[in-house]
């Protein structure tokens, strides 16, 4: 198996995580509908995670199928791998950081990875 397809299913694998854990804080919480606004309530967190991974996870995964399926060079595979680990650690920051309020190393590092990455991608897929 290609590590596009691989970190592809890892996206996957994130997204849909997520959103299992949302609904298992929402049964938690009886809070079927809407969440409390506070920066350190958990289902506000895992919130904010699915809701940031269901944006940035769908045209990732695509970019990284398109390299699946066509000879790619390796800074286009290493690229994958560090898009993926960024999402991971993102997601991380925003469940484990002491509050949303502030920005903490893992979602700072999280972001300006997918950033970077994303776009190494996209100018890859126009080289």
């Amino acid at each position: 198996m290609s590590t596009p397809i691989i970190c592809t299913a890892l996206l996957g694998v994130l997204l849909f995580g997520l959103g299992l854990y949302v609904s298992i804080l929402r049964q938690r919480y009886a809070q079927n509908i809407g969440h409390e606004a506070s920066p350190i309530h958990p289902l506000y967190r895992a919130v904010r995670a699915h809701g940031n991974t269901a944006e940035y996870a769908p045209f990732l995964g695509l970019l990284f199928l398109w390299f699946a399926v066509r000879p790619a060079p390796v800074w286009i595979e290493v690229t994958i791998v560090v898009a993926t680990a960024a999402r991971y650690l993102l997601v991380a920051g925003l469940l484990w950081g002491k509050s949303l309020e502030k920005p903490n190393p893992a979602r700072f590092l999280g972001a300006l990875l997918t950033y970077l990455s994303g776009l190494a991608l996209v100018v890859g897929l126009i080289a």
